[in-house]
């Protein structure tokens, strides 16, 4: 097998532009995410919570996993930009849901330090992601 550098330009370039825009909508859903929880997650990571960085690492990972699989599955930025946008209003509704019906008090919680409450979010925000990308394939 010989190196093609043409072809290998071709896919870096490709390459390049998925990145960014993945890296950019990371970038979006990490400011939603932030701007709908009740907890200011920056001011809380710098103070050294690390609750707080747990939960928000966790909603992180959540939404790649799927933006992963949207990556992988569409051949088209628009459709990719639907599935981005999809796999972030699940993963908003799942802090939601949490925030509703599980543990009311998450957002105290978690400003309080308390990792049992980031950990569950944060397995929460996993099996979403998950399930999320899983569904994508289908």
């Amino acid at each position: 097998m010989i190196f093609d550098p043409y072809a290998f330009a071709a896919g870096a370039i490709n390459f390049g532009f998925a990145f960014l825009a993945a890296g950019g909508f990371t970038l979006l859903f990490k400011a939603v995410y932030q701007a709908i929880t009740p907890h200011n997650e920056g001011a809380l990571i710098r103070a050294g919570n690390t609750a707080a960085a747990v939960a928000l690492g966790g909603a992180l990972i959540g939404y790649v996993i799927p933006l992963a699989s949207a990556l992988a599955q569409t051949h088209s930025l628009p459709e990719f930009v639907a599935w981005a946008a999809l796999a972030g209003v699940i993963q908003i509704a799942a802090f939601w849901g949490v925030r509703r019906i599980v543990l009311p008090d998450v957002s105290a919680r978690i400003e309080k330090g308390e990792m049992s409450a980031a950990l569950y979010l944060l397995s929460i925000s996993l099996a979403v992601g998950i399930l999320n990308a899983a569904c994508m394939t289908a």
